[in-house]
């Protein structure tokens, strides 16, 4: 497979760090939304040229990828776009539910002031652009800020970090889930049961709504790999 053109860094955080993380944004970016699918291979010249950088800052990027299991590194500076690990992704999920789950505890047990008002802004604006099939990356942006928006308010923003770079595989699948009819509804239903079990300070439901809401992708993970066996390990 050839890389598909791209003239500039197109994260939304593009513009802080620096130029080592900037190109990590880009390109983990790039690999999670299959815009460089498994298979793709990365040529370290037609990068540096691309990006307009040096050996240097595209060296770190890619050891950085190929820690997190989205790329594989091999003699000669080739390095190509790995397949999906449903292995890893398991893993990544077994985590994630574990931090999350005592994260929604934590919040209902004493909810923060005005944490409730965040969470059901970046709801309505869910809302706003859930029926545009051409809006539904923003729409995962927006998921990705709630889920965030829980971490970071219970002072745990390094978790959320740690979680980010361990589910590359897991964005990668959801990817591949295409927008069905009746998805982004499921998903903002149980947004808003996760901020009301919240609001309403019950723990034991938060924890059971926000285990029920994670727990959607690997449901479906067989499914996938039947339907897309090339985007597999």
């Amino acid at each position: 497979m050839t890389l598909p053109a791209m003239t500039s860094l197109t994260r939304p955080d593009a513009a802080a760090g620096s130029t080592a993380q900037r190109l990590y944004d880009s390109l983990r970016h790039r690999i999670v939304m299959l815009d460089l699918p498994p298979g793709t291979v990365l040529s370290r010249v037609e990068l540096t040229v691309e990006y307009a950088v040096s050996q240097t800052p595209l060296r770190e990027a890619l050891q950085r990828l190929a820690q997190d299991g989205l790329v594989a590194i091999r003699p000669q500076s080739r390095t190509v776009v790995t397949p999906i690990d449903t292995n890893q992704l398991r893993e990544a999920h077994f985590l994630r539910v574990a931090l999350e789950c005592e994260v929604a505890r934590g919040l209902a047990e004493a909810p923060p002031e005005g944490l409730i008002p965040r969470l059901r802004s970046i709801l309505r604006m869910q809302q706003a652009v859930a029926e545009d099939p051409n809006q539904y990356r923003l729409f995962q942006e927006l998921d990705e800020m709630f889920h965030q928006t829980l971490f970071d308010t219970m002072g745990q923003p390094e978790l959320y970090r740690l979680i980010r770079e361990r589910s590359g595989h897991m964005e990668r699948v959801r990817q591949l889930n295409l927008p069905e009819k009746g998805k982004t509804e499921h998903i903002l239903r149980l947004h808003k049961e996760i901020v009301d079990a919240i609001a309403s300070s019950d723990p034991e439901l938060a924890v059971a709504q926000t285990r029920a809401h994670l727990g959607n992708t690997v449901r479906m993970l067989e499914g996938l790999r039947e339907r897309h066996p090339h985007y597999f390990a």
